[in-house]
């Protein structure tokens, strides 16, 4: 397997800090479903979370599968490592 750069690592634990944001936020919610700030919260991490993954995709290749992420024309899924891998 091809050594990764650190950028790399660095955007991929940013990914995963959001999306753990947004599980946290989405548990406080089913609990809490009139809290605006809460939502108001919930959509702006979801909007970064989804800036992140497009900027980490156009440098390193799909991210999500299932039609989650676009392909490019050498259809890229599988040539990166598994998450496991890194």
């Amino acid at each position: 397997m091809k050594k990764l750069p650190l950028e790399y690592y660095k955007d991929l634990e940013e990914i995963q800090g959001i999306d753990f944001v947004l599980v946290e936020l989405t548990l406080y919610l089913d609990t809490h479903p009139n809290d605006q700030q809460a939502m108001q919260q919930f959509n702006e991490c979801a909007q970064y979370a989804q800036q992140l993954k497009r900027n980490f995709e156009a440098k390193f290749g799909p991210l999500q599968q299932f039609g989650n992420s676009y392909t490019d024309s050498k259809w890229s899924w599988g040539k990166s490592p598994w998450p496991w891998q890194v």
